[in-house]
């Protein structure tokens, strides 16, 4: 008898045990099911973009060195690093009493010229008389035509010397070619200058900032997305809470080699009506291909590829279906979806408790 009352005491544990244990198992098997993260199907703008790094360049004729022409000391420097100037405005002068020595000592010797001029013309009249009346040989009137003819020489050339040094005389101010902002000065006051064919001294830097332009690098993967006329948008490290605008304008045809990767630089226009944008600022460029409105759109990250198709996981009476679906433009965010879902499904993004198993 307590043989079998042992028998029943190690079935009714085996009992029990697997009661609980199939409890255990129903229990958890309800609990792993995954709390889904998702999203409604809608319908959006979806644009096309290309992404690219560049720098802020001025354009051709929008950066000007300014400089001297002659040699001399600088008497007065007008300009400063960051002031404001106008075309035509005097940013320098160079010191001119050298200058103004000159022009008056050759003005002195014009009068010398002037009157040997007028006497060399009185002169060759009375030869002319004097040889029709047969007075005088040919040879006398070839040289009085001779000495007219010095003399006449010396005036032009002395009014040449006036015209060259009045000239010289102008170069000694010094003028902005363009209006723009002083980039940057390279000379002070009461320093002496020297110029030559060779070398003409820099004083200042002007820059446009008005005619400002964007080098975009492009990946060549890209550049046969990119024309001119394309919208862009950019942002600099300097005002990284502000957009700017811009244009594509043009492609340089000839390949740039940065790190072993093939870029070619996009031309984009912008304007700077607010003076924020400098020369060589890092640019972070977007170029807008395309623009489709008003279509179905799914997130990026609820696609999935399955042997090798599209696919998104909806949910039907809460329960996750695969559908394969067939997409067309893409932004940062979203995806066109051409066909396989409806406005209105909800599509799986991501899972609170992940399932050891897939769909």
């Amino acid at each position: 008898m307590k043989k079998k009352r042992w028998i029943f005491a190690i079935i009714a544990v085996l009992i029990i045990t697997a009661s609980l244990a199939a409890y255990w198992m129903l229990y958890h098997k309800d609990n792993k099911k995954p709390a889904f993260q998702t999203e409604t199907v809608k319908r959006r703008d979806i644009a096309a973009f290309v992404q690219a790094t560049g720098v802020i360049r001025a354009k051709i004729g929008a950066e000007v060195k300014v400089g001297a022409r002659i040699s001399g000391r600088v008497e007065r420097l007008y300009a400063n690093i960051g002031d404001v100037v106008k075309k035509g405005q005097l940013i320098a002068r160079l010191e001119q009493v050298d200058l103004q020595a000159k022009v008056d000592e050759a003005k002195m010797n014009l009068k010398t010229s002037e009157a040997n001029l007028d006497l060399a013309q009185k002169t060759i009249k009375r030869t002319e008389s004097l040889y029709a009346e047969e007075l005088i040989s040919r040879d006398k009137l070839d040289v009085a035509e001779r000495d007219l003819k010095t003399a006449q020489a010396q005036v032009n050339q002395l009014r040449e010397t006036i015209r060259f040094n009045e000239t010289q005389m102008t170069y000694a101010n010094i003028y902005a070619p363009i209006s723009g902002v002083i980039a940057s000065v390279t000379t002070q006051q009461g320093e002496t200058v020297s110029a030559s064919s060779l070398n003409v001294p820099t004083f200042v830097t002007i820059v446009d900032l008005n005619r400002l332009e964007v080098y975009a690098y492009v990946d060549e993967t890209d550049i046969g997305k990119i024309k001119p006329g394309l919208e862009a948008t950019f942002t600099v490290d300097s005002f990284p809470e502000k957009d700017f605008n811009g244009k594509v304008s043009a492609i340089y045809p000839k390949a740039t080699i940065q790190d072993n990767v093939v870029y070619y630089i996009t031309i984009i226009t912008i304007e700077n009506p607010e003076g924020k944008l400098k020369p060589d600022m890092t640019v972070n460029a977007t170029i807008l291909l395309n623009k489709r409105n008003n279509v179905l759109a799914v997130p990026n990250k609820a696609i999935k590829r399955e042997s090798g198709k599209k696919v998104v996981i909806v949910l039907e009476n809460n329960r996750p279906v695969q559908r394969a679906i067939r997409t067309g433009w893409k932004d940062s965010a979203y995806t066109e979806v051409i066909e396989g879902v409806k406005e209105g499904d909800m599509v799986v993004t991501g899972e609170t408790v992940k399932k050891k198993e897939g769909f």
